[in-house]
């Protein structure tokens, strides 16, 4: 049965949050992790197992125990009889918070501290980041290449939702348009699993280097293009039957989301599909997001907007497209298909 904190344990927790990165830490680290996941085990097991003193070990499994990462079983008296699980995907979830190429790791390079016992005076408008500190959309160069390596270490839910349904979205397409997609790591990941397909980013000039070295990276160079352009200040290019925002819409006012997706419409295909791919807005989502929603306080100029997947659903059905659905994944997508015919 689930148990929800009260607000005052939710605050002990938060109070004492690096010492709860320093347990998460520790049990990766020293290989605790890999046996709670399969559990169950007991506590004299593991102790032996790990040449640990079994009641300093069982102090340490309460500090799990306290964060609802690991549930405990204890039947008696004697302690090195309790056992201990993992809940489900621990150990790749702390993985990607304090592993060697962590998305939380990535997201802490940026200068939050500028903001950090000042968020009063950010609010006010007191305080805001400089373009130098973080300038959106990137202005130059550095700043691109700088601001698209930092997406694509977070595409890890992208990727799996798009393997998992991969079949589904392009086993009878021939070209995708990937709107604004990075450095084209996912295209590449895309590739991987739709031998017949062909995928173009399209992005702002400066982007193509960053693609092209992808292309090489991944031998993905006769079927893996860029197209530089500025969706805002031009139409979308035409000719493919499939295109894609992942990651996109979000960071824009609703208005412009709506005009981006008419802009899709109109240079789709008849029959060609529209795959958007977001942080749809869930508990789950802000807790991930949190990073970038305290950042961002200090930036006027990105939107960074989590909405329901039924806006996006909502969005599609307006503008013209059918066959909407969303499809399941760690981030899941919501698709339609532009009519064959006009109505």
């Amino acid at each position: 049965m689930k148990v929800t904190l009260s607000p005052r344990a939710l605050m002990s927790l938060l109070a004492n949050g690096p010492k709860a990165m320093d347990v998460l830490e520790t049990a990766l680290g020293t290989g605790l992790l890999d046996a709670l996941e399969p559990g169950p085990a007991s506590l004299g097991e593991l102790a032996a197992r790990f040449d640990v003193r079994p009641l300093r070990l069982y102090k340490f499994l309460d500090c799990l125990e306290s964060l609802g990462v690991v549930e405990r079983s204890e039947p008696g008296d004697d302690i090195a009889m309790a056992t201990y699980r993992a809940v489900p995907g621990l150990r790749d979830a702390v993985m990607a918070v304090v592993g060697p190429g962590a998305v939380e790791r990535d997201r802490d390079r940026y200068p939050w501290r500028l903001l950090h016992g000042r968020l009063a005076e950010s609010l006010r408008g007191e305080v805001s980041m400089s373009d130098d500190d973080f300038a959106w959309p990137p202005k130059t160069d550095e700043q691109t290449a700088d601001f698209e390596r930092s997406m694509a270490v977070g595409l890890g839910p992208v990727i799996e939702t798009m393997h998992r349904n991969a079949s589904r979205l392009w086993s009878d397409r021939r070209r995708l348009l990937d709107i604004g997609g990075g450095d084209g790591t996912l295209a590449a990941h895309i590739l991987d699993d739709a031998p017949g397909l062909r995928v173009d980013v399209y992005n702002l000039p400066a982007v193509a280097p960053l693609v092209e070295a992808t292309r090489t990276r991944t031998g993905h160079v006769d079927r893996l293009g860029f197209v530089g352009g500025d969706f805002f200040a031009e139409p979308l290019p035409s000719g493919y039957d499939a295109m894609a925002f992942v990651r996109v819409l979000h960071d824009w006012p609703n208005d412009v989301a709506r005009r981006l997706v008419e802009k899709a419409y109109a240079a789709l295909e008849p029959g060609g599909l529209l795959v958007i791919c977001e942080e749809f807005r869930t508990p789950d989502r802000l807790a991930m997001q949190f990073f970038w929603s305290y950042f961002l306080i200090g930036v006027d100029s990105c939107v960074s907007r989590l909405r329901e997947v039924e806006f996006y659903t909502s969005l599609l059905k307006e503008v013209g497209f059918d066959r909407v659905a969303v499809l399941p994944g760690g981030w899941e997508l919501a698709c339609g298909h532009k009519p064959l015919a006009e109505a």
